[in-house]
């Protein structure tokens, strides 16, 4: 039976400061990305996060990203791919001694915002990151950007690798993300989100943002669920994905 993973971003509350629907979103996927502390999260905001997927039965990965939390990790920095590596185990540590401590297994490692999408282009970079995450956690899975460099990187470095497609993103012709400064970057018709993630998902392809047809596939969907209107899309999306005949569950770790 055809299946896949819905995956969202969780964690990214610091201090003070209330960010995303953790509780809503997580009855509704099947893994979850952890803020790790660098662009978003704190320690106890970690713990909180893995104790409650725990009692979801819930998936766990970290999602480590560049150390700038003014900026959400979305802005580019100028790290050399030893930084880079280095910057990704500290955050994936960190995260797995919360795990270890609650009895559980990191599931995966996707990396977030500007860096993803840096090493999405950057096979060095992304080949560096892959050495870090095999010297820490050789098992666990890389969860990348359908089509990119980080599935070469992970193929060298022996690690396994999910592909990632976005429900409500925009493609560019290569394959890549629209950026976010470009108009139609955010897809916001539902129906429309829905119908492109079930063409990814079943015939393993999605139409840029100028008509070509871009072959990609799509083991996990990122969805997020950062306001009402964003939770009522991921409960929609898991149901389309189920009427059309897609199981929706965890990636496979063993």
């Amino acid at each position: 039976m055809l299946s896949v993973d819905l995956n969202a971003d969780l964690g990214e509350s610091f201090g003070a400061y209330t960010i995303g629907m953790d509780a809503q979103v997580l009855p509704h996927v099947t893994s979850v990305n952890v803020a790790c502390g660098y662009h978003a999260g704190d320690p106890m905001v970690m713990e909180r996060t893995v104790r409650m997927a725990k009692k979801e039965g819930t998936a766990v990965g970290a999602h480590p990203g560049y150390p700038d939390l003014q900026g959400f990790g979305r802005r580019n920095m100028a790290v050399s791919p030893e930084d880079a590596r280095v910057m990704v185990m500290y955050q994936i540590g960190a995260l797995n001694a919360f795990l270890t401590a609650e009895g559980m297994r990191m599931q995966h490692v996707k990396l977030h915002g500007a860096l993803y999408n840096a090493a999405a282009r950057d096979l060095d970079l992304a080949l560096a990151i892959c050495d870090g995450i095999h010297a820490v956690l050789p098992s666990v899975i890389f969860l990348g950007l359908a089509g990119s460099q980080m599935v070469r990187a992970a193929r060298e470095t022996g690690l396994r690798f999910a592909s990632e497609v976005f429900a409500d993103r925009a493609y560019m012709p290569d394959g890549s993300l629209v950026p976010r400064s470009r108009p139609g970057a955010v897809i916001h018709d539902t129906e429309t989100a829905i119908a492109r993630t079930l063409r990814m998902v079943k015939e393993g392809s999605v139409e840029s943002i100028d008509g070509t047809v871009v072959p990609l596939q799509a083991d996990s969907i990122c969805v997020h669920g950062d306001n009402p209107e964003a939770i009522r899309f991921v409960e929609q999306i898991h149901r389309a994905l189920e009427d059309g005949g897609v199981q929706v569950r965890a990636l496979d770790l063993a």
